[in-house]
């Protein structure tokens, strides 16, 4: 029965060639000579045949100020950056330069030399000024920063005159409950330490 079935597709079946078109094939042609002819590079390339028709678009090395953003040594794009990182930043600043103070503190004031005890007195220093100054100092950014960034709402410009009151006002806000004076006090120093730092940002950095 298979027989049959095979001599039956023999005879009935025609099977094209693999060359439908036998121009296509040519004997003589082996890969070396495939190899061998001559071909353009140039024509490989994703943009070839363009011409002259592709306009290509020129970028600076050196973008610059970004959209929306203050220039300079530190750029910011808004009270929003201020806000976050003058806050975070304030507070490591703070919380190191009080740890460091703790460090010395501790040293001094040992009630015994021997390493135990004094490295007790260092650690308990430290921890103590440390977060201590580190906090106050995170808050007065934050205060000053939400301060500045409302009078320069209200004002509609942002210049060194603003950071001047807002420091003004944070630190007589920050010390409002220990009498007038502490907070008159409070204010002219956080007052010439934020003209010092805006006017300096602005003219140096």
């Amino acid at each position: 029965m298979s027989q049959q079935y095979n001599s039956n597709i023999e005879e009935e079946e025609s099977f094209a060639p693999i060359y439908a078109n036998q121009e296509d094939f040519n004997p003589s042609e082996t890969v070396s000579s495939f190899l061998n002819t001559t071909y353009d590079p140039a024509r490989l390339h994703p943009l070839a045949g363009l011409g002259g028709g592709l306009d290509y678009l020129n970028l600076d090395d050196d973008p610059g100020v970004l959209p929306g953003t203050q220039g300079g040594l530190l750029p910011s794009r808004g009270w929003g950056d201020d806000l976050t990182y003058g806050t975070g930043l304030t507070y490591i600043a703070g919380l190191s330069l009080g740890g460091a103070y703790g460090f010395y503190e501790g040293l001094r004031s040992s009630p015994s030399p021997a390493f135990k005890i004094r490295l007790n007195t260092v650690l308990n220093s430290m921890t103590r000024r440390g977060p201590f100054i580190g906090n106050s100092a995170g808050v007065l950014a934050l205060m000053y920063n939400g301060v500045n960034g409302a009078i320069g709402k209200a004002r509609g410009t942002h210049d060194p005159l603003n950071s001047v009151a807002a420091g003004a006002l944070t630190g007589a806000l920050f010390k409002s409950t220990a009498g007038l004076r502490a907070a008159g006090s409070a204010g002219g120093v956080c007052a010439v330490l934020a003209g010092i730092w805006a006017f300096g940002r602005e003219y140096v950095l």
